[in-house]
């Protein structure tokens, strides 16, 4: 874990301990118990950045029969240690027929995917799932990473992390031309921090050229590590062999699929992170060519693993392009979305919505209770609730819609107060 990390994560703990430690329950804590709002916010220093960001989806699908009641999945932002999901809302232009969606986590325990249940689709004719998710992310621009680190013994890796130390059918690690190729950048220098300054802008600016052909003509490849080697490619291939070079020295990398600030409709954006012993994973962007990158600038929907990169799928809009991990799954062979160019049919885009500069007491129990808030959120989101308990849930989600509106309005107490207040509301349900 990040020095940061570590620094938030005590914070976050010792807000628990003066939470908890009351003979109050938690549902009936408020903001004046906690002393929040009397807090002089000017005397104490501002050096935590919150970021409320958002991502929008259009998701259309279009079906080669007449289908009946089916389900979609859709790669939804995990709870990750500077980012936590607040929200997801359904737009009113959506014209799917959902009976019913809900936020699922998948077996790893790290994923999520929300889950919509659609009630049919006609052949030929496209339906919208037109929908957007609120996201709170601490910044952090890994600063604090150390100048010298010396390449990882396998033996030292925290065994929870050698799964991404494979070779995959992406990521050929163990290849002629990726292990020349890792020890050339290596150098003479034992040192992993260098190594992954030099591959951020090698997987970037090696044959360039290539790649702006390829852009041109519109026509992409295979986008594993060996062929982006030969060719250069689009990001996904930037992070396949990206994680190649990486794991070739024995270090953890590991793909990415975001929504990030470049300020355009695309599909889906990757990235990797690559682990640094004694300190934590550390982000690379692919298309910049750089590395640390900061957390504000995207949204993380899927940390992938190697079954992942061993069951791809093709483009939805390059049709030679194969390679990519899958961010949807349908569970029908003859729907498949519906991508054109990202002007028309499916796309997606990241927003920043807000910025705001606060203290660390504030900044985890924010982040302390959008994380409870969201728990309980999750859990009830798509139950079959009793009239009573329906009251209470479309209460607590009010209050989240109202704490985001606090957060876009600058007021950090006032979106701290009604995200507390939503965790209250929903500790109203019975079931």
């Amino acid at each position: 874990m990040n020095k940061k990390c570590k620094k938030a994560g005590f914070s976050i703990f010792v807000i628990f301990i003066l939470l908890f430690s009351s003979t109050t329950l938690v549902s009936s804590i408020s903001v004046q118990k906690l002393n929040l709002d009397t807090l002089d916010l000017d005397n104490l220093p501002k050096d935590k950045e919150l970021y409320l960001l958002r991502v929008e989806h259009y998701l259309e699908l279009l079906s080669e029969e007449n289908i009946g009641i089916f389900t979609v999945k859709y790669a939804f932002p995990p709870e990750y240690f500077y980012q936590l999901p607040i929200l997801l809302e359904i737009f009113d232009d959506t014209n799917a027929d959902i009976l019913n969606y809900k936020i699922e986590n998948e077996k790893d325990m790290l994923n999520k995917v929300v889950n919509f249940t659609i009630s049919s689709i006609s052949k030929n004719e496209p339906i919208l799932i037109h929908f957007t998710v609120w996201v709170l992310v601490e910044n952090y621009d890994f600063s604090d990473i150390p100048v010298s680190k010396p390449f990882p013994d396998p033996s030292i890796i925290p065994d929870e992390f050698k799964k991404w130390l494979v070779k995959t059918d992406v990521t050929q690690k163990d290849s002629l031309l990726i292990k020349v190729t890792s020890r050339v950048l290596k150098g003479f220098n034992d040192n992993l921090i260098n190594y992954a300054e030099k591959v951020a802008p090698y997987i970037k600016d090696h044959r360039y050229f290539l790649f702006l052909l390829q852009l041109k003509l519109g026509v992409f490849f295979s986008q594993d590590a060996i062929t982006t080697l030969l060719i250069n490619g689009e990001n996904v291939g930037r992070s396949h062999l990206s994680c190649a070079l990486f794991r070739s020295r024995n270090v953890p990398a590991r793909v990415l699929l975001v929504n990030n600030d470049q300020g355009f409709w695309t599909q889906m954006h990757y990235m990797i992170e690559y682990y640094v012993p004694d300190y934590g994973w550390v982000l690379l962007d692919t298309t910049k060519g750089k590395t640390p990158f900061d957390t504000k600038r995207q949204v993380i929907n899927r940390i992938c693993f190697p079954e992942d990169e061993n069951n791809t799928k093709k483009d939805y809009i390059y049709r030679f392009m194969k390679g990519e991990e899958r961010w949807i799954w349908i569970e029908n062979k003859y729907i498949k979305p519906h991508y054109v160019d990202c002007d028309e049919g499916s796309k997606s885009q990241m927003f920043t919505e807000k910025f705001i500069l606060t203290c660390d007491l504030v900044a985890s129990a924010c982040f302390n209770w959008t994380k409870i808030t969201f728990d309980k959120y999750q859990r009830f989101l798509g139950l079959d609730l009793t009239t009573e308990n329906m009251i209470y849930f479309k209460n607590a989600v009010d209050f989240q819609k109202s704490a985001i509106n606090s957060f876009k309005n600058d007021d950090i107490l006032g979106y701290y107060y009604l995200i507390h207040r939503a965790s209250d509301e929903y500790d109203k349900i019975k079931i």
